[in-house]
C-alpha cells in the first residue's frame, strides 16, 4: 500500500498539505459515513455507507444490487472527509483499492467485529452482504484556513 501518488498522474494539490498515512487512517476512523465511488453502466457512481475499519480496510454492509454487483472484485474509490465552512478548513482521506463482497454467513467473527465498530446498517432492510475494501493507496489532504476579506469587503457577504 502507498501513499505516495504515482507523479506520472500528479494532480495539482491547489496549496493543500498532505496528510501522512497514518494519520490518515486516523482521521478515517472519527467518522462514521464515507462514500464509495464505482463504477455502473459506464458512469461513477458515489454512494454513501455508514462503514468501520478493521485493521487496514474499510468494511460496510450492503443489500444485493447493482452496486454490490458491480463492486465485487472492482477497484473502488472510498472517501471519507470533515469541512467547516466556518472557518474554511477542513480535510479529506482517499482509500484506493479492491472492494469484495462477502456473504454475512461466510464470515460470522468478521462481521461481529465489523459491527461493533460501527458497519451495522442504518437503513432499513436486510444488508446481507459485507464489503471489504482492502487498499492499495490511502491519501489525505488538508487545508488550512485563508485569510478573510475584512467586513467592509462585498465579498465578505459573497
Amino acid at each position: 500500500m502507498s501513499n505516495t501518488p504515482d507523479r506520472s498522474e500528479e494532480v495539482d494539490n491547489g496549496g493543500l498539505d498532505p496528510i501522512d498515512i497514518d494519520e490518515c487512517w486516523q482521521l478515517l476512523a472519527t467518522q462514521p459515513v464515507g462514500r464509495v465511488a464505482v463504477g455502473i453502466d459506464h458512469y461513477p457512481v458515489i454512494v454513501p455507507v455508514n462503514f468501520a475499519l478493521d485493521g487496514q480496510s474499510v468494511v460496510f454492509r450492503s443489500s444485493p444490487g447493482a452496486k454490490l454487483n458491480r463492486i465485487h472484485g472492482a477497484k473502488v474509490t472510498f472517501e471519507v472527509d470533515q469541512i467547516d465552512p466556518v472557518h474554511r478548513t477542513g480535510w479529506s482521506v482517499l482509500v484506493k483499492g479492491v472492494a469484495h463482497g462477502l456473504n454475512v454467513g461466510g464470515n460470522q467473527e468478521l462481521v461481529e467485529r465489523a459491527e461493533a465498530a460501527g458497519a451495522a446498517p442504518w437503513a432499513s432492510g436486510e444488508r446481507a452482504y459485507l464489503v471489504r475494501i482492502v487498499p492499495d493507496e490511502v491519501t489525505g489532504r488538508r487545508i488550512h484556513p485563508t485569510e478573510l476579506p475584512p467586513s467592509s469587503d462585498i465579498r465578505a457577504y459573497l
